[in-house]
């Protein structure tokens, strides 16, 4: 059976350009392609017949020979390969993996290059945990922090190589940073094992960093922590992180926040809870008394007369800053009512006294609950 004309099985026309050529595979690629195609017994070989139609006319000196000998010119002793398109030098799993390539080469971190050098490899990210008083977090403040990290080495200039000799392209992957192996249909692509996917080889490497282009160091940094910060806040440090391999680009250090619990204050978003004691006296007669506020300073709160313990009250605005804007959260304080304790000869007799004048305010000891009281005890028995 007589082949069919590349151009034709591409869908393209004859003077269509090694772009047009592509995307017109492509197209071809996907429609007919098996997975797409379980039902369809022909469009294996379809599909098959696309991508020998693309591995000759990708090819500028291959297209040139079939643009002027048409198929003869693979065939025989023409082309010196034994009936492969292209003199035996076609592949048509690479001719899938230049579209796979272009296809998904973004999303696998970038394809072929094409240029033979890759870039250097960053830095990784770090982490550094900093722990924060609750004023701290009230007022803000910079603090020096020590992060040990990897740094450029000064012996190379981070080039990892002895005397700033330049790196030579690894042999290998020829500058790639990868290399591919034929697993059944597909070709399987990974990072090269020698230049671990640098694309470069260093031949004599720098003695003090052993051609890494970084050595270890513990860097001191000024960190701005900004008012109202709590715990789980992160903050990024663009390229404060990880020096990357042999000059290439530093990580970023990402520092979360943890606020130490406190003495007195319990945090919750922007407000702050403590509980106040109160005298007997000043909680049964009422008065004012001072309370401490996270900036330091005191409030004065006037306690109504009959407070019992529990009772909240609030400080407008004496809460945490907003990390973000200018509102600040309210404070609540309770009320905690204590019992006087170790009592002289004369305090106890006065409360007795005062419990004796009680009884007129006790409800207890008035003649309606004295009434109701027998009436219920009649109705037991």
């Amino acid at each position: 059976m007589a082949k069919r004309d590349y151009y034709e099985v591409l869908g393209t026309s004859k003077g269509a350009s090694a772009e047009e050529i592509k995307k017109a595979y492509r197209r071809k690629a996907k429609e007919l392609h098996p997975d797409r195609n379980k039902d369809n017994p022909g469009s294996e070989a379809a599909f098959k017949e696309v991508g020998e139609a693309y591995d000759v006319l990708k090819d500028a000196d291959k297209k040139a020979a079939y643009d002027r000998y048409g198929h003869a010119a693979f065939e025989g002793g023409m082309g010196g390969g034994g009936g492969r398109p292209g003199g035996g030098h076609g592949d048509f799993s690479s001719s899938f993996s230049d579209v796979f390539d272009d296809l998904f080469g973004d999303f696998m971190g970038g394809g072929r290059g094409g240029g033979g050098r890759q870039r250097a490899a960053r830095g990784s990210d770090l982490r550094y945990n900093l722990r924060v008083t609750l004023e701290e977090a009230y007022n803000g403040l910079q603090k020096t922090i020590n992060v040990p990290t990897s740094i450029a080495c000064d012996s190379c200039n981070g080039t990892g190589a002895d005397g700033g000799q330049e790196p030579t392209t690894c042999p290998t992957c020829s500058g790639m940073g990868k290399v591919r192996a034929q697993q059944g249909f597909f070709t399987v692509e990974r990072s090269c094992p020698t230049c671990s996917g640098l694309g470069q080889i260093i031949k004599n490497p720098c003695n003090s960093c052993h051609g890494q282009g970084r050595v270890e160091k513990d860097r001191s940094l000024s960190v701005n922590i900004p008012a109202g910060v709590e715990t789980g806040t992160r903050i990024r440090l663009a390229n404060e992180g990880e020096a990357g391999m042999r000059g290439g680009p530093a990580g970023d250090l990402y520092i979360f926040i943890e606020v130490s619990k406190h003495t007195i204050f319990e945090r919750e978003d922007l407000n702050l809870f403590c509980r106040v004691p109160v005298s007997i006296a000043t909680a049964a007669l009422g008065g004012d008394i001072e309370v401490p506020t996270i900036d330091g300073g005191k409030s004065r709160v006037k306690i109504p007369a009959g407070s019992q313990s529990g009772r909240q009250m609030r400080l407008r605005a004496k809460g945490m800053p907003a990390l973000r804007g200018a509102a600040s959260g309210d404070m609540f304080i309770e009320l905690a009512v204590e019992t006087p304790v170790n009592l002289t000869s004369r305090q106890k007799e006065i409360l007795r006294e005062f419990d004796t004048l009680s009884d007129d305010n006790n409800p207890e000891s008035s003649s309606f609950f004295k009434s109701v009281k027998s009436f219920w005890d009649s109705m037991k028995s």
